[in-house]
């Protein structure tokens, strides 16, 4: 139910917002200090408004929201980004922390442990197809 006029509950509100997957895990990034309300930590309980500005900790994304749209049940993707706005500055940040990441493991990366036996095999056909 999308609605301008009433106020929700923050753990409800990210939720319904598909931030996290469920209401629990919503309340434990809550809890933890992960997210943030106007600047200041928050509890779970917290009534959220149209206007009020959230930063949300999750992972190695961090995202700077504004809240455009309250809602307390969860519906689809679409509808739920109705629900905020995202500044330039949060999303060209996180799109450019992504692409380091992902730079990062695009090369090579020694194996962690010696090869087995079937290991050694493929290796050996390897160099075998190059002789010929």
């Amino acid at each position: 139910m999308l609605t301008k006029d009433i106020a929700v509950r923050l753990d409800l509100w990210l939720w319904a917002a598909r931030f996290y997957r469920t209401r629990s895990l919503a309340k434990q990034a809550i809890d933890t200090g992960k997210v943030d309300v106007g600047g200041q930590r928050a509890k779970a309980s917290r009534t959220v408004r149209v206007g009020d500005t959230i930063r949300i900790v999750r992972g190695d994304e961090t995202f700077e929201i504004m809240v455009s749209g309250l809602s307390d049940q969860r519906g689809p993707a679409s509808v739920a980004q109705m629900l905020y706005s995202e500044s330039e500055a949060s999303k060209a940040t996180r799109l450019e922390m992504l692409a380091s990441l992902r730079a990062g493991r695009a090369g090579y990366q020694p194996p962690q442990h010696k090869p087995d036996k079937r290991a050694r095999r493929l290796i050996r056909a390897l160099g075998d197809i190059d002789a010929i």
